[in-house]
């Protein structure tokens, strides 16, 4: 049943038309993630669910109330920014604090749900720290355990980590999807960065446009694109038309449409199935991208790219010949 439900909803500023009659729902207790480039709707969706902006059309509904032009303070919404928005001036303990001070609870239950909250978010001994005491990764901490313990119906998070380095943000990742579970909130996190979305989502809704381009669970969205803009967007894919495609599996591939895609690692350098499509191109380039290879290749006159683990033995270079097989399930057509 969903908790979360979003309807034709549609939004401009001026002349440009940001959400076109939106449509989603969100189960309880699900982390779904909005994901898309620059520009395609997907934090002024969250500020709408938020109250932060108004919608022209369409409806917000949460937990079977309908919120679309309520006040954002009584929607019982969470929202933790990408700049954190802490109280320079307040400490950890303080800054956690804040929101169940505005509810008039006892002292007593208040240090109690703020000691709760900062041993969840590991914040122990930070408690008496300002926020320019901390790391990054820490005043993001502090930012989701203020969200968080005013006990919200959704949490809505606007691409939180984008400012940290990889290994914190990788770490706080696997922190946000642990507190959501132990938890059972229902979150709804905006990111452009797809293997961030992938790592901690029950499902992605990859938006372009202002519109919903496909939804899925990540194993869904990565390996079944529904169009080319999904294929390139997740997974640099390589799209082809029907012509490219026969360059570099032969004319008699038996595949039928007029536009495909297919993952870089979908090539294998090892057949293992008799039917498997065998391609043979001339390697124009090697990057090595940590623990992946990947092989820019020329057939005829088309390029195309693979991927495999680096191994250090190996040392494919350019000009060298390099043999392929690929499964005729992982040509994907496009719509």
């Amino acid at each position: 049943m969903s908790f979360l439900t979003i309807d034709n909803l549609s939004l401009s500023f001026g002349d440009v038309k940001v959400l076109n009659e939106l449509s989603l729902s969100i189960k309880k207790g699900e982390l779904v993630t909005l994901l898309g480039p620059s520009g395609c709707g997907k934090s002024t969706l969250l500020r709408s669910i938020a109250g932060l902006v108004e919608a022209d059309n369409g409806t917000i509904v949460i937990d079977e109330k309908e919120v679309t032009h309520i006040n954002p303070k009584d929607r019982e919404v969470g929202m933790v920014f990408q700049s954190y928005a802490l109280f320079p001036n307040m400490t950890v303990e303080e800054n956690i604090s804040f929101g169940l001070k505005m509810k008039k609870m006892s002292n007593s239950e208040i240090q109690q749900k703020v000691q709760s909250m900062i041993q969840l978010v590991g914040l122990n001994g930070k408690e008496r720290s300002y926020p320019r005491e901390l790391s990054g990764g820490q005043q993001q901490r502090a930012a989701l355990g203020r969200a968080l313990v005013v006990e919200p119906k959704v949490l809505l998070l606007d691409e939180p980590l984008s400012a940290l380095d990889a290994q914190i943000r990788a770490r706080l990742q696997t922190q946000i999807r642990e507190i959501q579970q132990k938890l059972g909130i229902t979150m709804v996190f905006v990111t452009h960065d797809q293997e961030e979305a992938m790592a901690i989502s029950d499902r992605i809704f990859l938006m372009n446009n202002g519109e919903i381009a496909q939804s899925g669970s990540p194993v869904e969205i990565y390996t079944r694109p529904n169009s080319e803009f999904v294929a390139r967007f997740m997974g640099h894919y390589n799209v082809l038309n029907t012509e490219e495609l026969q360059q570099i599996l032969g004319l008699d591939h038996g595949l039928e449409g007029d536009l495909f895609g297919i993952r870089p690692e979908a090539f294998s350098e090892v057949s293992t199935h008799d039917d498997e499509l065998k391609v043979t191109g001339e390697v124009q380039q090697v990057s090595l991208l940590g623990n992946i290879v990947r092989y820019q290749l020329k057939t005829g006159t088309q390029y195309f790219f693979a991927e495999h683990l680096h191994r250090s033995h190996e040392y494919t270079k350019s000009g060298d010949i390099k043999t392929l097989y690929l499964s005729k399930k992982d040509v994907i057509p496009l719509t």
